[in-house]
């Protein structure tokens, strides 16, 4: 019936990426663009959810929080539950929970209950991420999963500019429930792409059992590896800039600035756009620059951003010229450490592809559901929060990669 065969794993004396089909890259692609869609589509109409709810700035913004958490909880569970059941059947299982929740989401009658479905949408969605993240590390080791990784993020950056224009459209057509409609369509085809294309990529013999006290002594074993630790801090610490980013910049640039949505969302795909030829620059040098040195640059940037922004919203009251430079320098930065610094992570840990990779989503998306409210505490009409958290996580980023992950505390090679 043209379904994938029931267990896929690279052949000895195959390259990773010649046992990863195209076709597989693409549908993994669509799984984990649950989350920027979820998240860019709705951005847009953050000022309207406000004044549906009759509720503040700093409450919608929580909508992201709980969203977020979902998607680390999501992961945190994920993951082991796929080293011990394998990654097709709870795939599948994930992608009806995000339709579920996001028909909940379009049906919600108060701020409360939409907090509360963008969870669960959150938790499937981080379910769904990390699984189909799982399946890659399963098939591709090495330079070749650095470079899979990122082409996986580069295309995906496909969500981010998409997301963006569709929300500004929905709004011009109809409201933001339409929002959460569209992405419960999206979650059924996810389902149905998940079904004929994603394998079984875990056969029997290499399944842990025990469930959550295996992941336990798994997340030990993965957190005693120093490298892995610092690869982690390197990448989510990144993760603080961009998502301070993200939920300020509504605010920034149209309440402050006068953009209109339309405008805004053209600005959000251009800065995804550079986020997105970073990520396949990046593939594109994999094997051939280190990737250490391509992350470094990243942190540059956006160190360099973060830092002009702080002076301009400090002094100058955040004009537009600097915002929309700043923003696009930090997702090019982006672009360059957050795939690279999670893939060096995996490579330190291959014994634990499903474990690795929950704890990175874990404290990835933890990481951001944290930074959502801060960075709006001090309202709407300050850039002030956003351009400190993004030098913030900037420098905290160089210390995981410069300090923490070091290459001469262990004897393995970095890509």
């Amino acid at each position: 019936m043209g379904r994938v065969p029931a267990t896929l794993t690279p052949l000895p004396g195959r390259t990773a990426v010649r046992a990863v089909p195209t076709a597989l890259v693409a549908v993994v692609v669509f799984l984990t663009a649950v989350a920027p869609l979820a998240t860019d589509m709705y951005v847009t109409a953050f000022p309207s959810v406000e004044a549906e709810f009759r509720t503040s700035a700093s409450a919608v913004q929580l909508t992201l929080t709980t969203f977020f958490a979902g998607m680390g909880l999501g992961q945190l569970v994920g993951g082991p539950f796929s080293d011990q059941r394998g990654r097709r059947r709870p795939l599948l299982a994930g992608t009806l929970l995000v339709v579920a929740a996001s028909v909940v989401c379009a049906l919600a009658p108060s701020i409360g209950v939409l907090m509360a479905a963008r969870l669960l949408q959150g938790f499937g969605g981080g379910w769904v991420m990390v699984i189909a993240r799982a399946v890659i590390v399963d098939l591709a080791h090495g330079a070749q999963l650095v470079r899979v990784l990122n082409v996986v993020m580069g295309i995906g950056g496909i969500a981010p500019v998409l997301g963006p224009l569709f929300g500004a459209a929905i709004l011009r057509f109809g409201d933001w429930r339409t929002t959460f409609w569209v992405l419960a369509g999206l979650g059924a085809l996810m389902w149905f792409s998940a079904v004929f294309v994603v394998p079984e990529s875990l056969p029997l013999d290499r399944r842990h059992a025990g469930g959550l006290r295996t992941f336990r002594s798994a997340a030990r074993q993965v957190l005693a590896d120093r490298r892995f630790v610092g690869y982690v801090v390197t990448a989510c610490a990144a993760f603080v800039g961009v998502f301070a980013y993200v939920a300020t910049s509504p605010f920034i640039l149209q309440t402050m600035n006068g953009l209109s949505p339309t405008a805004y969302a053209i600005d959000f795909a251009a800065n995804a756009g550079a986020m997105t030829i970073a990520s396949l620059v990046a593939a594109r040098l994999a094997g051939r620059v280190s990737t250490r040195r391509i992350i470094l640059v990243g942190q540059c940037c956006m160190a360099v951003a973060g830092a002009g922004m702080l002076v301009g919203a400090i002094w100058f009251g955040m004009p537009l010229m600097l915002a929309l430079i700043g923003f696009f320098v930090l997702m090019i930065g982006n672009g360059l450490v957050v795939t690279n610094g999670g893939a060096l992570a995996s490579s330190v840990v291959p014994e634990h592809p499903g474990t690795s990779s929950a704890v990175l989503g874990l404290v990835q998306w933890t990481t951001a559901g944290v930074t959502a409210p801060v960075a709006g505490l001090g309202g709407s009409d300050t850039a002030v929060p956003m351009a400190v958290l993004v030098l913030g996580g900037a420098l905290v980023s160089l210390y995981g990669l410069l300090v923490l992950a070091r290459p001469h505390t262990t004897g393995r090679t970095t890509p």
